[in-house]
């Protein structure tokens, strides 16, 4: 029996070791000695609004397992819309995931102090020259403050449209190019007790995507210099693209209740079980060109036995009749970060580097068709891959891909949170009849200056 001398002493022992591990860990450096995994056995808790289909991301651990099969990856789907109040208290407690998905612009900014940096994870993985190997828009959007907050699994791009390749079949309907094409097409379907096009106008996100595409059919490139400041949110161009998207809701091509509806789950699962022959949605939506994405997005959408259809990407539509393509535009889709404050950062690390940088998890990404790569070189395996219908679907999905090889142009990452909170702020009051065009412009250029933006 110990004596009560030699209880105190260890008493104090322990509150000094407890003291420097609390040190330590108010650090946010990579505390090893409490980790509690190794590189290839522990948990690793992945959250994330991305991939929205659990069954996409579930396929990219079953692969990840066949490497490591003693790391058990469990993967939370968060909506979007709850992200910012999910996140920050999970992870500022330290209770919240290891891994977690950051995306360029607002939330690197918010969310970049709980982040370990992935320099040094990238170079090990990829050797010194590892910026060459990994395509540019999944470095720059990720990086703040010089530290590399995550690893991009792959990109995403947005700026064009998907249809019903069943529907527009039925209804001898050809893709629009115009807005009195896309106005005709919408008079067809209703005619045929079809909605037209579907879009959760209550997300910021989605909204710049179409208002994005408008200006870009107004003026290639003005948004982009509205978004750098080389230009101002009251430019005429950014006037014509509100009078334009206004134009949307009154001529009936935005369904009814819009501003109400969120684009995952409302707009998403209408679109999926038949109500809509269209939606605006980017290349993450590829994977449900597949069949067996698909039946599992029908089976989330809560319909039972339903068959998968083909659905095709087409471009956006010249809205403004000015003869403009209305150029795509993206970002890494997401990059994985792992949390500061992780339990089982040597797991945590194999898991990123295993997704963001291996042939292997590259290759799963690249035939979910989820997202493209962001290692240079990895395409989708075609002849593996079950689409709903290869003769109407193959050469779509692959003209999408290779021209989204070659786009340069932005979309989230030159925005910060509160340009985007004004950014819907001004779509929302537009779009209802409570600001004009040129008053929700002023009103979000005001929101832009307060926001810091320095405009020439």
């Amino acid at each position: 029996m110990r004596s009560l001398s030699s209880l105190k002493s260890l008493s104090v022992l322990v509150a000094a070791t407890l003291a420097v591990t609390g040190l330590a860990a108010c650090g946010g450096g990579s505390d090893k000695s409490s980790d509690a995994s190794t590189a290839t056995s522990g948990t690793v808790n992945w959250w994330g609004w991305t991939p929205t289909d659990t069954a996409t991301a579930n396929g990219y651990i079953a692969e990840f397992n066949k490497k490591y099969p003693d790391i058990k990856v469990n993967y939370k789907l968060v909506n979007i819309s709850d992200w910012v109040a999910a996140l920050r208290p999970a992870l500022a407690s330290g209770k919240g995931p290891d891994v977690f998905d950051m995306q360029p612009g607002a939330y690197v900014t918010q969310f970049k102090s709980f982040a370990e940096d992935q320099t040094p994870l990238a170079e090990q993985a990829l050797g010194a020259g590892w910026k060459d190997k990994i395509a540019p828009i999944g470095i720059s959007g990720l990086t703040a403050d010089g530290k590399l907050t995550a690893m991009s699994v792959g990109s995403v791009y947005a700026g064009m449209l998907w249809i019903n390749g069943d529907i527009f079949k039925k209804y001898n309907l050809k893709p629009p190019t115009t807005l009195s094409e896309w106005q005709h097409v919408c008079q067809v379907l209703k005619q045929n007790k079809v909605g037209c096009f579907v879009q959760g106008a209550a997300q910021e996100g989605f909204d710049q995507d179409t208002l994005q595409s408008i200006a870009n059919s107004v003026q290639p490139g003005l948004w982009t210099k509205v978004s750098t400041g080389d230009a101002k949110w009251t430019d005429p161009g950014i006037v014509k693209t509100f009078q334009i998207w206004k134009q949307l809701f009154d001529s009936g091509i935005m369904q009814e209740g819009a501003v109400g509806y969120q684009q995952y789950p409302d707009a998403n699962n209408d679109f999926l079980t038949g109500k809509y022959g269209m939606v605006m949605m980017g290349t993450w939506y590829t994977q449900y060109a597949t069949g067996k994405a698909m039946t599992a997005a029908l089976s989330a959408a809560g319909v039972s036995g339903a068959k998968p259809f083909p659905i095709l990407p087409i471009a956006f539509p010249d809205v403004a009749g000015a003869g403009n393509t209305s150029e795509m535009y993206g970002d890494a889709d997401f990059g994985l970060a792992i949390s500061t404050k992780s339990q089982s950062k040597a797991a945590a690390e194999t898991f990123v580097k295993w997704m963001a940088t291996s042939t292997e998890g590259q290759q799963a990404i690249a035939d979910q068709l989820n997202d493209l790569p962001s290692v240079k070189g990895v395409t989708p395996n075609f002849d593996q891959i079950q689409l709903v219908d290869a003769a109407s679907q193959k050469g779509p999905v692959q003209d999408l891909i290779t021209k989204a090889a070659s786009i340069t142009e932005p979309r989230e990452s030159l925005l910060s949170s509160d340009v985007q909170n004004g950014i819907l702020a001004a779509a929302t009051s537009v779009a209802t009849g409570k600001a004009s065009p040129e008053d929700a412009t002023k009103t979000l250029q005001q929101a832009a200056e307060a926001a810091g933006v320095t405009f020439k």
